[in-house]
Protein backbone atom coordinates (compact mmCIF):
# COMPACT_ATOMS: atom_id res chain seq x y z
CA UNK A 1 0.00 0.00 0.00
CA UNK A 2 1.49 3.31 -1.12
CA UNK A 3 0.21 5.28 1.90
CA UNK A 4 2.05 2.98 4.31
CA UNK A 5 5.20 3.29 2.22
CA UNK A 6 5.04 7.09 2.27
CA UNK A 7 4.38 7.19 6.02
CA UNK A 8 7.27 4.80 6.63
CA UNK A 9 9.59 6.81 4.38
CA UNK A 10 8.89 10.04 6.27
CA UNK A 11 8.92 8.61 9.80
CA UNK A 12 11.90 6.37 9.06
CA UNK A 13 13.83 9.37 7.77
CA UNK A 14 13.07 11.22 11.00
CA UNK A 15 14.21 8.18 12.99
CA UNK A 16 17.48 8.18 11.06
CA UNK A 17 18.05 11.78 12.11
CA UNK A 18 17.47 10.81 15.73
CA UNK A 19 20.38 8.37 15.55
CA UNK A 20 22.75 11.24 14.81
CA UNK A 21 21.53 12.87 18.02
CA UNK A 22 22.37 9.76 20.03
CA UNK A 23 18.82 8.40 20.31
CA UNK A 24 17.68 4.87 19.37
CA UNK A 25 16.18 5.88 16.04
CA UNK A 26 17.11 2.67 14.24
CA UNK A 27 15.20 0.63 16.81
CA UNK A 28 12.22 2.98 16.59
CA UNK A 29 12.28 2.58 12.80
CA UNK A 30 12.40 -1.20 13.08
CA UNK A 31 9.52 -1.13 15.57
CA UNK A 32 7.53 0.94 13.08
CA UNK A 33 8.31 -1.58 10.33
CA UNK A 34 7.16 -4.44 12.55
CA UNK A 35 3.91 -2.63 13.39
CA UNK A 36 3.24 -2.01 9.69
CA UNK A 37 4.10 -5.63 8.89
CA UNK A 38 1.76 -6.94 11.58
CA UNK A 39 -1.00 -4.56 10.50
CA UNK A 40 -0.86 -5.78 6.89
CA UNK A 41 -3.16 -8.74 7.56
CA UNK A 42 -6.12 -6.81 8.98
CA UNK A 43 -5.46 -3.43 7.35
CA UNK A 44 -6.23 -4.74 3.87
CA UNK A 45 -9.44 -6.60 4.70
CA UNK A 46 -7.65 -9.70 5.94
CA UNK A 47 -5.52 -10.08 2.80
CA UNK A 48 -2.23 -11.85 3.38
CA UNK A 49 0.21 -9.26 2.13
CA UNK A 50 3.57 -8.17 3.42
CA UNK A 51 5.17 -4.78 3.18
CA UNK A 52 8.68 -5.76 4.21
CA UNK A 53 8.81 -9.48 4.86
CA UNK A 54 10.12 -11.19 7.95
CA UNK A 55 13.51 -12.00 6.46
CA UNK A 56 14.22 -8.39 5.55
CA UNK A 57 13.23 -7.16 9.00
CA UNK A 58 15.38 -9.86 10.64
CA UNK A 59 18.30 -8.90 8.42
CA UNK A 60 17.90 -5.24 9.30
CA UNK A 61 17.88 -6.14 13.02
CA UNK A 62 21.27 -7.79 12.46
CA UNK A 63 22.51 -4.70 10.60
CA UNK A 64 21.25 -2.47 13.46
CA UNK A 65 23.10 -4.64 16.00
CA UNK A 66 26.28 -4.19 13.98
CA UNK A 67 25.75 -0.42 14.14
CA UNK A 68 25.34 -0.59 17.91
CA UNK A 69 28.55 -2.59 18.16
CA UNK A 70 30.41 -0.05 16.05
CA UNK A 71 29.30 2.80 18.25
CA UNK A 72 30.03 0.98 21.50
CA UNK A 73 33.45 -0.24 20.41
CA UNK A 74 34.49 3.09 18.91
CA UNK A 75 35.37 4.63 22.27
CA UNK A 76 37.52 1.65 23.17
CA UNK A 77 39.27 1.74 19.81
CA UNK A 78 39.90 5.46 20.23
CA UNK A 79 41.36 4.94 23.69
CA UNK A 80 43.76 2.31 22.35
CA UNK A 81 44.78 4.48 19.38
CA UNK A 82 45.52 7.33 21.80
CA UNK A 83 47.92 5.14 23.75
CA UNK A 84 45.46 3.98 26.36
CA UNK A 85 45.28 0.71 28.23
CA UNK A 86 42.63 -1.97 28.47
CA UNK A 87 41.38 -0.36 31.66
CA UNK A 88 40.88 2.93 29.81
CA UNK A 89 39.08 1.13 26.98
CA UNK A 90 36.65 -0.49 29.40
CA UNK A 91 36.22 2.83 31.18
CA UNK A 92 35.37 4.63 27.94
CA UNK A 93 32.68 2.08 27.04
CA UNK A 94 31.15 2.03 30.52
CA UNK A 95 31.42 5.79 30.90
CA UNK A 96 29.74 6.47 27.57
CA UNK A 97 26.88 4.14 28.43
CA UNK A 98 26.39 5.52 31.94
CA UNK A 99 26.90 9.13 30.88
CA UNK A 100 24.21 8.81 28.24
CA UNK A 101 21.75 7.52 30.82
CA UNK A 102 22.63 9.86 33.68
CA UNK A 103 22.85 13.14 31.77
CA UNK A 104 19.68 12.38 29.83
CA UNK A 105 17.83 12.88 33.10
CA UNK A 106 20.09 15.56 34.61
CA UNK A 107 20.15 18.04 31.72
CA UNK A 108 16.77 19.61 30.97
CA UNK A 109 17.43 19.50 27.22
CA UNK A 110 16.40 15.91 26.30
CA UNK A 111 18.29 15.18 23.08
CA UNK A 112 21.28 17.33 23.87
CA UNK A 113 21.52 15.84 27.36
CA UNK A 114 21.94 12.34 25.96
CA UNK A 115 24.52 13.38 23.39
CA UNK A 116 26.56 15.40 25.88
CA UNK A 117 26.23 12.59 28.42
CA UNK A 118 27.68 10.00 26.05
CA UNK A 119 30.62 12.22 25.12
CA UNK A 120 31.37 13.39 28.66
CA UNK A 121 30.93 9.86 29.97
CA UNK A 122 33.31 8.46 27.36
CA UNK A 123 35.96 11.04 28.25
CA UNK A 124 35.56 10.64 32.03
CA UNK A 125 35.42 6.85 31.81
CA UNK A 126 38.62 6.65 29.76
CA UNK A 127 40.35 9.19 32.01
CA UNK A 128 39.38 7.37 35.21
CA UNK A 129 40.38 4.06 33.68
CA UNK A 130 43.80 5.42 32.76
CA UNK A 131 44.46 7.14 36.10
CA UNK A 132 43.43 4.21 38.32
CA UNK A 133 44.67 0.69 38.85
CA UNK A 134 48.12 -0.81 39.21
CA UNK A 135 49.66 0.91 36.19
CA UNK A 136 47.94 4.26 36.66
CA UNK A 137 49.06 7.11 34.46
CA UNK A 138 49.56 10.66 35.62
CA UNK A 139 46.64 12.99 34.96
CA UNK A 140 48.24 14.73 31.99
CA UNK A 141 49.22 11.39 30.39
CA UNK A 142 45.62 10.18 30.57
CA UNK A 143 44.19 13.14 28.67
CA UNK A 144 45.33 12.00 25.21
CA UNK A 145 43.64 8.56 25.38
CA UNK A 146 40.49 10.18 26.82
CA UNK A 147 40.32 12.76 24.01
CA UNK A 148 40.98 10.05 21.42
CA UNK A 149 38.16 7.96 22.90
CA UNK A 150 35.75 10.91 22.73
CA UNK A 151 36.62 11.75 19.12
CA UNK A 152 36.30 8.09 18.15
CA UNK A 153 32.90 7.97 19.84
CA UNK A 154 31.73 10.82 17.60
CA UNK A 155 33.04 8.90 14.59
CA UNK A 156 31.23 5.80 15.87
CA UNK A 157 28.00 7.77 16.13
CA UNK A 158 28.37 8.95 12.55
CA UNK A 159 29.02 5.34 11.46
CA UNK A 160 25.91 4.21 13.34
CA UNK A 161 23.93 6.92 11.55
CA UNK A 162 25.22 5.52 8.26
CA UNK A 163 23.99 2.09 9.30
CA UNK A 164 20.59 3.61 10.15
CA UNK A 165 20.48 5.12 6.66
CA UNK A 166 21.11 1.68 5.15
CA UNK A 167 18.27 0.20 7.22
CA UNK A 168 15.96 3.09 6.25
CA UNK A 169 16.82 2.79 2.54
CA UNK A 170 16.33 -0.99 2.44
CA UNK A 171 13.01 -0.86 4.27
CA UNK A 172 11.75 2.11 2.25
CA UNK A 173 12.54 0.39 -1.05
CA UNK A 174 10.79 -2.77 0.19
CA UNK A 175 7.76 -0.74 1.29
CA UNK A 176 7.36 0.82 -2.14
CA UNK A 177 7.90 -2.48 -3.92
CA UNK A 178 5.59 -4.46 -1.62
Amino acid sequence: MIAAAIVFMILGGLCTGLVLLGLPGTWMMLALAIVIELADGWWLDGATTTTFGGWLIAGMVVVALIGEGLELASGAIGTKSGGGTRRGMIGSMAGGFLGGIVLTFMLPIPILGTLIGVLVGTFVGAYVGETSGEQAKAGDEAIKPAISATIARVVGNVAKTGVAMVVWAALTVAAFMG
